[in-house]
């Protein structure tokens, strides 16, 4: 068993269930719980409209 504990923008945990159940067979298991707030610099924020705008 591993265990990884990482922060991540929330933008980015968008199909992350998904991914980790395709990955790991079924098997894989995550938690969330917020950490903090934080403002994005602002190439990253216009990244994470761009692509959600796209869809």
């Amino acid at each position: 068993s591993n265990q990884i504990d990482a922060n991540v923008p929330l933008a980015e945990m968008f199909g992350y269930a998904t991914d980790l159940r395709s990955k790991t067979q079924g098997r894989g298991q995550y938690s969330m719980e917020p950490s903090h707030y934080a403002e994005l610099p602002k190439s990253k924020s216009e990244e994470i409209i761009a692509k959600r705008a796209r869809g």
